[in-house]
């Protein structure tokens, strides 16, 4: 019999060998056979009752476990045979760390070592604590966003969430004793990057090779991920336009589910200690999800596409995020996308593990793919705690805690305040208040919740966005977004912050 990863021959014995059994012990198991040769053939052994007498003593003041050692005998040559159970806690021979890889033995370094501790320990470098962070430094509109979507979706009751940001941290189990761990930092600090480089999420949108624009969100990861699908749909994706009975039809590439469940499922279960960001790379056939990934001990890539239990790498950022009906507890994330990529006609996804990085390939429905790019190649933009906007202008859009510009002023051309009905606002001469016309010359009013919708959902990704440029992007007169944008102010669905030139939207 050969060696394997259970399997290891020696000819003589060394108290080096003690590396072996560690080895063993840290993974699956496995057999030391002493007195055989690396083929197999028991060669015996000159000194088999002192090892028997001195074996056990070494292994458990080296090693610190009890080992089952046998005396073996075979074609009158005796050989001793070492039966290592697995180790629950993790096993170091000189405060150093080995596990089986394949037939050889590994010494754990690095983040190896890390996730390795992580794994025998249960706690994740993510749940470890963040020195020198309070909850002062952590973002107030982080915590907004959560209490907001976690009563919406009724994950956590009024009086659960009207309590301090500090009392909120320790129902979600973010806190250990008077310090944040490092998931708190991760999910509600404006810039996750001071406790790791590359917590952050970017997405491009390529050509081949090549990037015609891109985004990166620094922010907090939930944020992150109030904010991200509707960044994506808005600024990267383009709807194929159709007409049923009348009504018009926007048909997207991607199914929005799919794509919905894959982001959040790459923030809740990538492995934030490597420090690479979250990738999502867009083409015109297909969008790629990529986050670092370690897969829970016997699974494969097999098992994420079948039915299966819950197992999120990070419980405690998975639990925050359920909270805020970001994703649900039953392990159905991956059924949900296949399902929602089904439903549109789309091929099924891909998944793809190369190395630590788990990559998801989402198809495009070959229908609904728009050849021409939707914005100006080279276009760059930043979007979180850069201080940058969308565009390159120069504009503040970043948490630096400066207002937008001078909210007593105007936002139309004319120099009149935007609340005031009883003055025009753009130069088509009209005022707000005439609701017996028309709205734009599409000859729909504002009854269409789609265009509502849509309309929040630009101004979600887009807080700076103009008028004229919301306009562009729906396909509608800037006078129907005008009398859009006024009625979502009066039913408190969005505000206007500052002027036109600098000021931005708020989604309530």
């Amino acid at each position: 019999m050969a060696e394997s990863q259970n399997t290891e021959y020696k000819e003589v014995w060394k108290d080096d060998y003690l590396k072996w059994i560690c080895g063993f012990a840290n993974s699956q198991g496995g057999t030391l056979y002493i007195g055989v040769d690396d083929n197999g053939k028991v060669i015996g052994l000159t000194n088999e009752k002192k090892l028997l007498e001195d074996l056990p003593n070494k292994i458990a003041s080296g090693l610190g476990i009890i080992t089952e050692i046998n005396s073996r005998r075979k074609n009158g040559l005796d050989y001793i045979e070492i039966n290592v159970s697995k180790s629950i806690p993790p096993i170091s021979y000189h405060g150093e760390f080995y596990v089986r890889s394949g037939a050889t033995n590994q010494k754990l370094t690095g983040t190896a070592l890390i996730d390795f501790i992580s794994k025998k320990t249960g706690v994740h470098w993510e749940d470890g604590i963040a020195e020198g962070i309070t909850v002062d430094d952590l973002d107030e509109e982080s915590f907004k966003i959560f209490r907001k979507e976690a009563l919406l979706q009724k994950r956590m009751s009024e009086a659960d969430l009207n309590v301090s940001n500090r009392e909120l941290l320790e129902k979600l189990n973010l806190v250990v004793g008077e310090k944040l761990k490092r998931t708190a930092v991760l999910l509600f600090h404006k810039n996750p990057s001071v406790i790791q480089m590359g917590s952050h999420v970017q997405v491009g949108l390529f050509s081949n090779a090549d990037v015609l624009y891109h985004d990166m969100l620094e922010g907090s990861l939930i944020s992150t991920a109030y904010k991200i699908v509707d960044l994506i749909y808005w600024k990267y994706l383009k709807a194929k336009i159709s007409f049923q009975h009348d009504r018009r039809v926007e048909t997207y590439p991607f199914a929005r589910i799919a794509v919905r469940e894959a982001i959040f499922n790459a923030i809740v279960h990538n492995c934030y200690m490597y420090g690479a960001p979250i990738q999502i790379r867009i083409q015109k056939d297909e969008m790629i999800i990529s986050n670092t990934c370690i897969l829970p001990e016997g699974w494969s890539l097999n098992t994420l596409t079948k039915s299966h239990t819950s197992i999120p790498y990070n419980p405690v950022m998975a639990n925050v995020f359920y909270r805020a009906g970001f994703i649900e507890h039953w392990g159905r994330g991956i059924e949900k996308i296949f399902s929602a990529c089904r439903e549109i006609g789309a091929e099924p996804p891909e998944y793809e593990l190369i190395g630590n990085i788990l990559r998801l390939h989402l198809k495009a429905l070959p229908s609904a793919i728009i050849e021409e790019d939707k914005i100006l190649k080279n276009q760059t933009a930043l979007i979180g705690n850069d201080g940058n906007d969308f565009g390159n202008d120069n504009r503040k859009i970043g948490n630096d805690g400066n207002d937008f510009g001078n909210d007593n002023h105007g936002i139309g051309n004319d120099g009149n305040d935007f609340g005031n009905d009883n003055h025009e606002i753009g130069n088509d001469g009209n005022d707000f208040g005439n609701d017996n016309h028309e709205i734009g010359n599409d000859g729909n009013d504002f009854g269409n919740e789609d265009i509502e919708e849509r309309v929040i959902s630009i101004l979600r990704a887009t807080p700076n966005i103009s008028l004229e440029q919301i306009a562009q992007e729906t396909k509608l007169s800037k006078r129907t977004i005008s009398r859009l944008t006024k009625r979502l102010i009066d039913e408190n669905k969005i505000k206007r912050i500052g002027n036109t030139r600098t000021g931005h939207w708020k989604v309530n």
